[in-house]
């Protein structure tokens, strides 16, 4: 009989480390934030929409991100204290272990991908 106990526990077991692990996965991609900004964030990069005309920053990755200034192609974003110049369609510029893109720029926000290196 204590076989059968286990095999109809078995079920319940899946689902317990089935949510066991959403539980885990939703915590690894909650270490995004965000002020005058919007993140889309997976285990290895995310892609931060900064809002031109504030002071909009983003934590991504345990770093801080922020949107110093926009004129017309070249963006100027400082991630962990660290200033960069990015054009779209430039190669990525690695700082501190994250390699930082940008995707695009429109007269209302500024798109940056933030990838850790090898992500």
């Amino acid at each position: 009989m204590a076989v059968r106990a286990t095999a109809r526990n078995a079920p319940a077991r899946r689902t317990v480390g089935l949510l066991a692990g959403i539980a885990l996965g939703a915590a690894l991609l909650a270490g995004c934030s965000s002020e005058g900004a919007s993140t889309s964030c997976g285990l290895d990069a995310c892609t931060v929409t900064f809002d031109r005309g504030v002071d909009a920053q983003a934590s991504i990755f345990g770093v801080e991100a922020r949107l110093v200034d926009a004129q017309d192609d070249v963006v100027t974003i400082e991630v962990g204290g660290e200033r960069l110049s990015l054009t779209v369609g430039q190669q990525a510029a690695e700082v501190g272990g994250l390699a930082v893109t940008l995707d695009s720029v429109t007269d209302s926000e500024v798109q940056v991908r933030i990838a850790r290196n090898g992500g």
